[in-house]
């Protein structure tokens, strides 16, 4: 069976964070001019606005900043997986991401709860940064 759900839609933009999540790795825009990390990979800094910038692999931990429980699907291809998470989590290096966290009931996710990347591989070229728990 093939993923039903919607993909990314890759641009130059962001062709280097999707390379990097199919290695397995999470990269960050990091501007060569002030040294400002960001997410999304939007071309230019958000604080210089340099379009000076290069990728850096980043810890992949973070801590949930924000949660929901998501009762109602957004996109029809979601509705089996209701009810579902979606996290916003600060990773070490600053910039929120908004994601998900696998292999937990909803009961357990918590604010300044610590997580680290996993990622799902939906298809042979799309790897998904998703998030698991790190605390006991």
């Amino acid at each position: 069976m093939s993923y039903q759900k919607p993909l990314p839609l890759v641009t130059e933009e962001d062709k280097p964070f999707w390379e990097a999540a199919r290695r397995h790795e999470l990269v960050l825009p990091q501007c060569l001019d002030c040294g400002n990390t960001w997410f999304p990979p939007y071309r230019s800094c958000p604080k210089c606005w340099s379009f000076n910038r290069e990728f850096v692999v980043a810890s992949g931990k973070g801590r949930v900043w924000g949660f929901v429980e998501m009762m109602y699907p957004f996109f029809e291809s979601f509705e089996n997986d209701l009810p579902y998470n979606v996290v916003l989590v600060e990773l070490e290096e600053g910039p929120r991401v908004f994601s998900n966290i696998v292999d937990i009931d909803m009961s357990e996710i918590a604010i300044g709860m610590s997580v680290e990347v996993v990622f799902d591989d939906v298809t042979g070229d799309v790897s998904i940064p998703k998030f698991k728990s790190v605390d006991s």
